[in-house]
Parts: C-alpha cells; sequence; structure tokens
C-alpha cells in the first residue's frame, strides 16, 4: 500500500516550508503568552476577590464569637481581630484572625471561606508558634482552637474534631459551635 505524500504548492522549496513554520511558531509564541497574562491577571482578581469574601466572613463572625464561647462557660473578657504575632528576636510570626482571652486561657480562631485539612493543619502549627512564643515571654495561660468556615466539607468538619479544635459552622443567619471530639486540646 502506497502512503500518500503531502503536496506543496508548486515552486515552494524546504526553506519556504521551514521558514513558514518558524513564522507560526513565533504567533504561537505570541499568542501563549498572551493567553499566560490573561490567566495571571484573572487569577490576580479571583485572589482579590475571595479574600474580600473572606473578610466578610470573617467581620460576620467575630462579633459573635466572645458570646458563643462564653455561653460554654470560657468567659472572655476581649476579642481581637487580626492579631499579630512578630518576635524577630526569636524568628516567631504569624497572625491570627480571631484571638479571645482571659486570664486564665486564650483562643486563636482561624476563618476561612473554604476551610481545608491544609488550613487545619497551618492553623495547629501557628498554635505551636504561640505556645513557643508565650513560653519564651512567661505566659502561663493554655491555649485553644478554633476554626470556622462557610464551606466545610464533612472529612475536613470530622479532622478539625478529631485534633481537639472547636468548629464554627454557618447555620442559617447565625452559627453554630461544635465541641471537639472527647476534650479541646490545649496548647
Amino acid at each position: 500500500m502506497a502512503v500518500a505524500q503531502a503536496e506543496y504548492p508548486k515552486g515552494l522549496d524546504f526553506e519556504q516550508v521551514w521558514a513558514a513554520l518558524m513564522e507560526n511558531r513565533v504567533q504561537i509564541d505570541k499568542t501563549t503568552n498572551s493567553l499566560d497574562e490573561f490567566i495571571k491577571e484573572n487569577r490576580k482578581r479571583l485572589g482579590d476577590m475571595d479574600n474580600r469574601f473572606g473578610e466578610v466572613v470573617e467581620y460576620m463572625i467575630s462579633p459573635s464569637l466572645l458570646d458563643k464561647f462564653n455561653n460554654l462557660g470560657l468567659d472572655f473578657q476581649t476579642a481581637s481581630t487580626n492579631f499579630k504575632v512578630r518576635d524577630h528576636k526569636n524568628k516567631i510570626y504569624f497572625e491570627i484572625d480571631v484571638f479571645l482571652q482571659n486570664g486564665d486561657v486564650a483562643l486563636l480562631a482561624e476563618i476561612k471561606t473554604n476551610l481545608s485539612i491544609r488550613y487545619i493543619n497551618e492553623h495547629i502549627n501557628r498554635l505551636e508558634k504561640m505556645r513557643s512564643f508565650a513560653d519564651l515571654h512567661g505566659d502561663k495561660r493554655y491555649f485553644l482552637g478554633a476554626v470556622a468556615g462557610v464551606v466545610i466539607p464533612s472529612e475536613v468538619k470530622q479532622y478539625a474534631l478529631e485534633n481537639g479544635l472547636y468548629l464554627i459552622e454557618p447555620s442559617g443567619e447565625t452559627f453554630n459551635l461544635l465541641t471537639p471530639n472527647n476534650k479541646p486540646k490545649e496548647w
């Protein structure tokens, strides 16, 4: 069986075909670069929108957290949002979405739009940093952790509770506060 050969217009030689292919390649590269820039810009815009939505979620949940935890008997007197620790000497840096405290205990809450296991692990790491920071500064309080989200898959919910964290989830116009399996973990 004979294989059909590609037919080129008469008069084209290899160099001309090669030049045309290279010109197509240049055009494809330009198009690809434009597309990459378009994608990068839209990712940034979507990220900005997600951050804004996250801020709205924080502002919806934060004001009521003090009362919700106090109803559990924790008696927090103060609540701070966007609490930052910047210990340059010991190289301990982190930020807490909501920090509730009294003289004996403090609670660090992380609020996300889409709560994930990765965010929970990052928050556990933040709690460990807080414990280290407190120990270095003579703070003998114990620390509790809480995570909140608008979208919380069931396996993420279970993971948070199994790791000793309070779980804050939306429920109609308010939110529910779930206590960890067994007992809240203390850091």
